[in-house]
C-alpha cells in the first residue's frame, strides 16, 4: 500500500512526506520528534478508505534538519503549501499533540485547504497541559539531546532520518518551540470548517480542557433534540484507557474518527 517516501521543497524548507491509499484527502501530522509512524496501525486503517498524506514537520523524521526558527505557524504554511503542490484542493488534517497544534493553525491561517479538522490530545493554549506536562516541557533544552538517544524516539528517529547527526538541531528548535507561550481561544470561535477534538480519558491534558475547547467552538450547548437538530458540526470523543503516550496507537482512534471523516 505505501508508495515511496517524496521530498517537497516548501517556504525555503524541505518536508518528507508519503501517500497511502485512496481516496478523499487526510493528512497526517504527528507528536514531537516523532514522524509519521508514530499512528502505526491507523496510517493502515485509514488508508482503506481515505488517501492518507503522512508529512513529517520541519526537522521531524524524513524532513532535512530546516536550520529555521520553529514555530506553529511556519509549520501551519509549510502544510498548507505541501497540500496545494499535490493538488489536493481541500483535505481533511488530522493532527496529533504538536501535530495537532499546527493543524489547529492551519484550520485558522489556511482554512481554503482545510476541509475539516481532526485534533488529537491538542490544547488551544499552552497552559491547557496538566502542570507537570508544561513543566516537563519548559524544562528542556538542548541539553536533552544525548541523553535522548536512549529513548524510543531517537530509535525511530535513527531509523528514517536522512542525516541522524541533525538529532540535536531537531532537539534544539523543538525544545524552544515548547516553551513559547499562546493562546488561541480569540480564534477558534472564527473556525468555519468541522472540528473533532479526541483525547483519551488519561491523557496529558485534563478533559476539562476538551471540554472548554468544544465548547468554544459552539459545542456542548444544549440538548441536541430528538431530530438532532440543536447538534453543531462538531464532534468530541473521549477514548477511555487512552494516554498522551498510546492515543496515537490505538486502534480506537481510526474508529472513532473514520465517521467524521465521511461526513456521517
Amino acid at each position: 500500500m505505501q508508495t515511496k517516501s517524496n521530498l517537497a521543497h516548501v517556504n525555503g524548507i524541505e518536508l518528507g512526506y508519503q501517500v497511502f491509499g485512496q481516496g478523499k484527502p487526510v493528512v497526517l501530522l504527528h507528536g514531537g520528534f516523532g514522524s509519521l509512524e508514530m499512528y502505526g496501525p491507523n496510517i493502515d486503517l485509514l488508508a482503506r478508505g481515505h488517501k492518507v498524506i503522512g508529512a513529517d514537520l520541519q526537522s521531524h523524521g524524513r524532513s532535512p534538519a530546516a536550520h529555521r526558527t520553529m514555530r506553529f505557524e511556519s509549520m501551519a504554511d509549510d502544510i498548507a503549501e505541501l497540500i496545494r503542490q499535490l493538488g489536493l484542493g481541500k483535505a481533511a488534517i488530522m493532527g496529533f499533540s504538536l501535530g495537532g497544534g499546527v493543524a489547529l493553525r492551519m484550520g485558522i491561517q489556511h482554512p481554503d485547504v482545510v476541509e475539516r479538522l481532526v485534533l488529537v490530545s491538542t490544547v488551544f493554549k499552552n497552559d491547557g497541559w496538566y502542570p507537570e506536562m508544561t513543566q516537563a516541557m519548559k524544562s528542556m533544552g538542548p541539553h536533552v539531546a544525548e541523553p535522548m538517544k536512549q529513548s524510543p524516539m531517537y530509535e525511530a528517529y535513527q531509523q528514517v532520518a536522512p542525516n541522524v547527526d541533525d538529532w540535536p538541531v531537531l532537539v534544539e528548535e523543538l525544545t524552544t518551540l515548547l516553551k513559547q507561550d499562546y493562546d488561541w481561544s480569540a480564534e477558534i470561535t472564527a473556525l468555519s470548517m468541522p472540528v473533532m477534538l479526541v483525547i483519551g480519558d488519561a491523557d496529558g491534558l485534563p478533559p476539562s480542557h476538551a471540554v472548554e475547547f468544544f465548547e468554544l467552538l459552539g459545542g456542548g450547548k444544549r440538548d441536541a433534540g430528538w431530530d438532532r437538530s440543536g447538534m453543531t458540526q462538531h464532534r468530541l470523543a473521549i477514548l477511555p484507557g487512552a494516554t498522551h503516550y498510546d492515543i496515537n496507537l490505538q486502534p480506537a482512534l481510526s474508529a472513532a474518527v473514520i465517521p467524521f471523516l465521511d461526513g456521517v
